[in-house]
């Protein structure tokens, strides 16, 4: 069985902790796992190529053991093809490029992503190492619409850039019962930044919500103090699940009548797929990557936590909207947002690769 190289620059994923990139990263393997065809998937290094802070020192550093790593893996060998898995300023790929090139074999980015206006600043090598990386690349796979975007202007007659679906690795949705009681869910990780602001939003919006209802949070982190006092006003209300395990968060998306997560800076986020896909309506803010994997009706205007609440508070009074918007949710990700629908993309693309490297 010939053999593809798989790598991620930012986070490896058998990283500990859990995420959505981590998770993004294994379904690409699975992916592009394919028996039929004869490949399998190997993650060839757990070098991690990431600097957080822009800091030229660490960016010196990496780019030295990325050169010793390179070397190792273009003596160990033996791949048909490699595969990057989210290459950005902050995590540029340093090996892809090196390897394949002494091997002669494809290179493929999929999540890769371009920033101009880090050039010049702290991040500055790291971004021209991320941007020659795409330069180098025979496909370019993106995930949402600004990205593609943002690749379009430098893409070569001979590279495709194609729209790859966030996409979970299952091959159908749930079909089971919603639930009748007013309660609603989050899945978020616990932690300063983006997560905590989306916690921030939804505590403002539990302001808003009048009548009956319950609101679970499953989910763990250094910030759980900050997050366990933003929503003490609401007492009992709000439950905490803690991190759960997959089959006690399907269990949780099952109790759940409505997913409520603002989405601040999320990438594009596998929970909303997780959720819809159990049949969940979610209610998010209108960001961008969060728009790409939720219908219109999902969406509020950023900082509108009446609306939101407004829209949440229908979802979980309204018995004949709430069933119309299940239904829109798994119909979204059946259509374009499951493992069948990624294979078809992936292997149209690299099934012409692959047999003109032969």
């Amino acid at each position: 069985m010939a053999r593809i190289a798989f790598f991620a620059p930012m986070k490896s994923p058998n990283h500990p902790v859990p995420s959505g990139d981590r998770e993004m990263a294994r379904n690409v393997m699975t992916a592009l796992s394919d028996d039929t065809r004869g490949y399998d998937v190997t993650l060839v290094s757990e070098f991690r190529c990431y600097d957080g802070k822009g800091d030229v020192a660490v960016q010196d550093a990496l780019f030295q053991e990325a050169s010793a790593e390179a070397s190792r893996l273009i003596a160990l060998g033996g791949w048909s093809a490699w595969v990057t898995y989210h290459s950005y300023y902050k995590a540029p790929d340093l090996l892809g490029p090196v390897v394949s090139q002494a091997m002669g074999i494809p290179y493929i980015q999929i999540e890769a992503t371009r920033a101009a206006k880090r050039l010049g600043g702290p991040w500055d090598r790291f971004a021209r190492a991320a941007d020659a990386s795409c330069d180098a690349a025979s496909a370019i796979f993106y995930l949402t619409e600004q990205d593609g975007e943002g690749l379009a202007p430098y893409r070569r007659d001979d590279q495709p850039q194609v729209r790859l679906h966030p996409f979970l690795t299952q091959e159908d949705v749930s079909t089971g019962h919603r639930p009748a009681a007013p309660a609603f869910l989050s899945v978020g990780m616990m932690r300063q930044g983006d997560k905590l602001a989306s916690y921030q939003i939804i505590a403002e919006i539990l302001t808003h919500l009048t009548g009956d209802w319950t609101y679970e949070i499953a989910g763990d982190g250094p910030a759980r103090a900050e997050v366990e006092a933003l929503f003490a006003p609401f007492g009992s209300k709000v439950r905490f699940l803690g991190q759960l395990d997959k089959q006690n968060l399907q269990k949780a998306y099952g109790h759940a009548r409505a997913f409520l997560w603002p989405g601040v800076n999320e990438a594009f986020g596998m929970v909303y797929l997780e959720a819809q896909a159990a049949g969940v309506p979610v209610v998010a803010e209108n960001r961008p990557g969060v728009r790409d994997v939720l219908p219109p009706p999902a969406l509020s205007s950023v900082a509108d936590t009446a609306h939101l609440a407004q829209s949440l508070s229908r979802l979980l009074n309204d018995a004949d909207y709430n069933a119309e918007r299940s239904a829109q949710a798994r119909d979204l990700v059946k259509q374009r947002h499951l493992l069948g629908a990624a294979r078809e993309t992936l292997w149209s693309v690299l099934d012409p690769l692959l047999k003109g490297a032969t």
